[in-house]
C-alpha cells in the first residue's frame, strides 16, 4: 500500500487567527496547464473572478513552500504544494468576549458567548471564538473538540495541540461527557416534569430548521423545572444525545419554546442580528475524565441568563 507523504508546513503565518489555505497542483496528462497561473485561473477564476486571481499572483498572494511568491509564468508542476490567504468578507463583530475558564498544557476551556460561532463555517470565519482564542492565547493550533450551536452560549471545550484532538473528540463521540443546558422559556402547568424526550430528529442541508420524523428514536433530552417567576420558567436540560437543534427542537415539541428562538416555533426572516434578544440557552456545566490523567473534570459556566428577568417577580 502506498503510503501518502506528510504536506509540509505553511509557510504562511494565520492571519486573524486563520491557517492559509494550502492547495496541490494535480497530476495533468494532458497538458493543460503550461504554467501556475492557468492552473489557478481554472481552479478559481469562477468563485471569484478571472481579474481577481490574476491580481492575487500579482500581489504574491500565491507562495510555495519556501515562501516566495509563485511567478505569472512560473512552470506548472504536479505535486506542488502551494498556500495562500482566502479573502475573507467583512463581518459584523458579536460585541461580546470569549472567556477563559479553564486553561493547561492540553485544553482549553472557554465561555463562548450567544452569536459567536465556535469555529469558522459559511460566512461566520473570523468572527468565530476558535479564531478570537488563537489571536487572544497565542495559540495557533487550538481546535474545537466538539461544537456549540452559534446562537447558544456557554462551555465549549478546546485542544491546544493537534495530536491530543482525537483523544477528547471520542470522549464527545462516544458520549461520556455529561452536558447540562439552562434554558428560559413559557411556565406551562399543563407540561408534566421531569420528562425524558425521545424521538427521532432530521436536519436537511439547507434547511434552516430541523424536524422530528416518524421512526427509530435518534435524539433523547431530560427536561426538569428549576424556578418559575411569573409567565416564565428556567428549565435544566440534559441531552443524552447530541442531535442539531436537539434541545430546542425537543422544547418546542413540548410546547415550551426557548424564549428569543429564531428558528422554533417559526423561522424568522434572515436579517441584522438583534443582540439585545440572545437566544435563552445556555450550555451550563461540562464533565468528564480526561483520557490523559485519568482526572475527573468539572467545569462551570460563568455566564447568566437573563430571561426570567423579563417576567417580572412571580
Amino acid at each position: 500500500m502506498r503510503r501518502r507523504t506528510k504536506a509540509p508546513a505553511s509557510p504562511l503565518p494565520q492571519r486573524d487567527g486563520i491557517d492559509a489555505a494550502r492547495l496541490r497542483l494535480p497530476e495533468d496528462p494532458e497538458g493543460l496547464w503550461g504554467t501556475v497561473r492557468e492552473h489557478l485561473l481554472d481552479r478559481y477564476a469562477g468563485a471569484v473572478g478571472r481579474e481577481r486571481v490574476e491580481e492575487m499572483v500579482r500581489e504574491g498572494r500565491f507562495v510555495g513552500a519556501d515562501g516566495r511568491p509563485v511567478g505569472a509564468g512560473e512552470p506548472y508542476a504536479a505535486g506542488r504544494h502551494l498556500w495562500f490567504h482566502r479573502d475573507f468578507p467583512a463581518e459584523e463583530r458579536v460585541p461580546f468576549e470569549v472567556s477563559v475558564v479553564y486553561r493547561d498544557e492540553r485544553i482549553v476551556v472557554a465561555d463562548k458567548p450567544h452569536f459567536l460561532a465556535t469555529m469558522p463555517r459559511g460566512r461566520h470565519v473570523t468572527e468565530t471564538a476558535m479564531a478570537r482564542l488563537r489571536r487572544d492565547l497565542g495559540l495557533t493550533a487550538l481546535q474545537p473538540a466538539h461544537r456549540l450551536d452559534r446562537l447558544t452560549a456557554g462551555l465549549v471545550l478546546f485542544v491546544v495541540r493537534a495530536e491530543d484532538r482525537g483523544a477528547y473528540q471520542t470522549l464527545f463521540g462516544d458520549r461520556l461527557v455529561r452536558k447540562e443546558y439552562e434554558a428560559v422559556a413559557a411556565y406551562d402547568p399543563a407540561v408534566a416534569l421531569p420528562v425524558t424526550v425521545r424521538s427521532r430528529i432530521e436536519k436537511e442541508s439547507g434547511v434552516m430548521a430541523a424536524r422530528e420524523v416518524a421512526g427509530e428514536p435518534n435524539s433523547e433530552s431530560r427536561v426538569e423545572l428549576v424556578e418559575r417567576r411569573g409567565a416564565l420558567a428556567r428549565y435544566r436540560l440534559v441531552p443524552e444525545t447530541g442531535r442539531t437543534h436537539q434541545l430546542r427542537v425537543h422544547m418546542n415539541a413540548l410546547g415550551l419554546p426557548i424564549l428569543h428562538d429564531p428558528v422554533y416555533p417559526v423561522v424568522r426572516e434572515d436579517g441584522p442580528e438583534d443582540f439585545g434578544r440572545p437566544l435563552q440557552l445556555l450550555a451550563r456545566t461540562l464533565a468528564f475524565t480526561d483520557p490523559y490523567t485519568g482526572r475527573e473534570r468539572h467545569f462551570e459556566s460563568g455566564l447568566a441568563l437573563g430571561g426570567l428577568a423579563l417576567s417580572g417577580p412571580g
